[in-house]
């Protein structure tokens, strides 16, 4: 009963729990949520989300994982790399930041916490092995990358587009330089030598919340966020209200649009309920509806790039008279008899009616105050299969960053790591989140690192950095509102600095090209297909399947000779002579279906070069496996063999090959004659053999043991 009770509540392991511990756990658990509450803002932000939705990430998922997973110190909540996966996998499907793009962000937490919750409950935490280490690497690399890059235009306060294609995105940055915002870039610059300072000479002071805390003050003293609401008509430049003219015009088409979607889709249902799927009215209503949404594709493209553009230009502000009010003209083009008030104003988003500009830095704002609601997620039932493989890939990048942290820390800890358990934990942590409005979340190496350096013992310490959370949404929200987001910005840059390591791709490379490969194409590949990054990690690991699939079908043949120590060895590497009694190979892998060919192909082709030996040794030390296609290979060319005069022995074989021999009556046909436990003992019953039908000339064969040279 007690072992049942602890499988399923697992946190029942940290009893009895005594004040030394809870001491512990209570100041690591409070270290831990100093860095925690303005890195989640940071990862909610980089996931396309308002930042206020890294708190309601920090909060369940931090608790729920700890008391259900496998680790006491294993950190869990938003990070960065899971963060962008669902940012690249979203943005295709809504406008980011936008509620849609919210939604499925939570729902796409839930599929994840699905998926990881039945790999765990089904005991196939090995399946996360086919996400390799050089993939992984490779993939890491480049997503670190990623992150920093898309988060420079926040540090130099200019606008970044969201396209197909991310290098295009940072290109229209590069091309934004000479606009930088200077007052946004000191926050930045000024929080990166801050953190980068404490680091180096006070490790042990939290940097992250020391820089967030100095910079807000310093953006509260010095008005640092300005803001102007306008109207479309305040815009003097005749482009730009063009540009935002159109861009609501054609919103309202498209909200047409999908309500004709909406309303064709439910006719359509009952058009295949009432004629069949295939009827005329059915294949029709069908068809409409796929050209409706490509008209709807059309027009959301249309205003991406009208977004664009507006977001890219720059204005300036004549203040407001008793005969006009603000006005704004496009940079350099104020008229001489104004005076504009000598600030850079933006458009952040195209839209009609009463628009918002920005005059200064961009700070995170109102961030509402107490607990998220708890309500089931909103699904979208035409998007699931949509979203699925990111929702796989989320599951196993996420598992693997989060279990990899949990065995590098239990190898300080000695404390045993359970996979499946782990992956429990890390589903439920994304299952209840889904529910207190959370995006998908894993473990944290940098917080994990803090956590295990500030003492914590167990679990608990994760329980009470969720409560310091808490506590933040319910008191400490008004104090975040001056907060820059060009701070964020740097905190996501130091965080992921640490992510790139190149190293590890050249160490893959030595260890073995194959790996190397993967390493390199998986990095390449994200970068290319970014910002859908799950693209690239599937080519990394389908690349990495094939590779290993491509070692398989080749494995190593070596044709062997008698060393002068006594040993067998590759006699083409060694230069050792042949012996005119017996071939002898040894074929260094498993015999399956994939390489039966290649086996039968190196035999035959070791049989012609020494047509003179009447007998053929097959060293089987190498052979871990024998399918149904090995067997028939195997029972083919021995029987082919025969019939030209050359008897094929077996040396080595181990046990679970000897079974199928065994069972599929191959043992037999061989005979247990020609089956030896070891090549020595076939080799001395070979030239006994030889000399017993006259081949006395052989007693000086190269291949024949020290025993029974010896003893003739």
């Amino acid at each position: 009963m007690n072992l049942s009770f602890k499988t399923l509540f697992p946190f029942l392991r940290w009893y009895p729990y005594s004040g030394s511990l809870f001491r512990a756990d209570f100041l690591a658990g409070l270290t831990v949520a100093l860095v925690l509450v303005p890195q989640s803002m940071a990862y909610a932000q980089l996931a396309g989300l308002p930042a206020y939705y890294g708190l309601y990430a920090a909060f369940l998922p931090v608790i729920v994982a700890a008391l259900w997973g496998s680790s006491n110190q294993l950190g869990t909540g938003p990070v960065a790399v899971v963060s962008l996966l669902t940012a690249s996998s979203l943005a295709p499907l809504a406008a980011v930041g936008s509620e849609e793009f919210v939604a499925l962000a939570i729902m796409l937490s839930l599929m994840v916490g699905l998926v990881q919750l039945a790999l765990g409950a089904f005991k196939l935490g090995v399946v996360v092995s086919f996400l390799s280490h050089p993939v992984i690497v490779g993939f890491t690399n480049a997503a670190a990358m990623i992150i920093g890059l898309s988060q420079v235009n926040k540090l130099i306060g200019v606008p970044m587009g969201r396209s197909e294609h991310f290098i295009q995105d940072i290109w229209g940055v590069v091309q934004q330089v000479g606009d930088t915002h200077l007052p946004s870039l000191a926050m930045g610059v000024a929080a990166i030598a801050i953190m980068w300072a404490i680091r180096r000479w006070a490790p042990k002071l939290p940097g992250v919340l020391i820089a967030v805390v100095l910079t807000t003050v310093v953006s509260w003293s010095i008005s640092f966020e300005r803001n102007a609401s306008v109207r479309v008509e305040q815009i003097v430049e005749p482009e730009a209200r063009t540009l935002l003219t159109e861009f609501a015009r054609t919103e309202e088409r498209i909200k047409e649009i999908s309500k004709q979607i909406d309303a064709r889709a439910v006719e359509l249902k009952a058009l295949q309920k009432d004629h069949g799927e295939m009827s005329r009215e059915a294949v029709t209503a069908h068809y409409e509806i796929e050209l409706a949404k490509l008209q709807l594709k059309d027009r959301e493209d249309e205003n991406r790039r009208r977004n664009r553009a507006v977001r890219s230009m720059v204005f300036e502000r004549v203040a407001a008279t008793d005969a006009r009010p603000d006005t704004f003209y496009a940079s350099g083009k104020v008229p001489t008899s104004m005076q504009a008030d000598g600030h850079s104003w933006r458009i952040p988003k195209a839209g009609s009616g009463e628009l918002k500009l920005t005059g200064g830095g961009e700070v995170v704002g109102n961030v509402p105050e107490g607990l998220p609601s708890i309500s089931t997620p909103q699904i979208s039932w035409s998007l699931i299969g949509s979203l699925l493989s990111a929702a796989i890939v989320i599951s196993l990048v996420g598992f693997m960053e989060a279990i990899s942290i949990a065995k590098a820390i239990a190898a300080k800890t000695k404390q045993k790591i359970d996979p499946n358990q782990e992956l429990i934990g890390q589903g439920l942590a994304n299952i209840v989140g889904s529910f207190s409005h959370a995006f998908p979340v894993s473990g944290s190496f940098s917080r994990s690192a803090v956590n295990i350096n500030a003492g914590a013992a167990t679990g608990m310490s994760s329980v009470f950095t969720g409560v310091f959370v808490l506590l933040t949404l319910l008191f400490l929200t008004p104090l975040l509102y001056h907060l820059p987001q060009a701070v964020l910005a740097a905190v996501i840059i130091m965080a992921v600095i640490g992510l790139i390591n190149f190293d590890a791709i050249k160490h893959a490379w030595h260890a073995n090209k194959h790996d190397g490969i993967a390493a390199v194409v998986t990095f390449v590949a994200t970068l290319a297909f970014a910002p859908h990054l799950d693209n690239g990690i599937m080519v990394g690991a389908g690349l990495a399947i094939a590779l290993y699939l491509q070692r398989t079908m080749t494995p190593r043949v070596a044709i062997l000779g008698r060393h002068a120590d006594g040993s067998l060895r590759d006699a083409v590497v060694n230069n050792l002579p042949a012996s005119e009694v017996v071939t002898a190979v040894r074929f260094d892998g498993r015999l399956y279906f994939a390489n039966v060919a290649f086996f039968e192909d190196a035999i035959l082709e070791a049989v012609a070069a020494n047509p003179k030996a009447p007998y053929l040794l097959v060293v089987g030390n190498g052979i871990n496996e024998l399918d149904a296609s090995g067997e028939e290979v195997v029972r083919h060319l021995v029987e082919r063999l025969r019939g030209n005069g050359v008897t094929v022995v077996f040396s080595g074989l181990k046990k679970q090959v000897l079974d199928v021999m065994r069972a599929t009556g191959l043992f037999d046909f061989i005979s247990q004659k020609n089956i030896f436990a070891t090549a020595d003992m076939a080799l001395a019953a070979i030239h006994a053999w030889a000399v017993e039908h006259g081949r006395q000339e052989d007693v000086a064969s190269p291949l024949r043991p020290s025993l029974v040279r010896s003893f003739a």
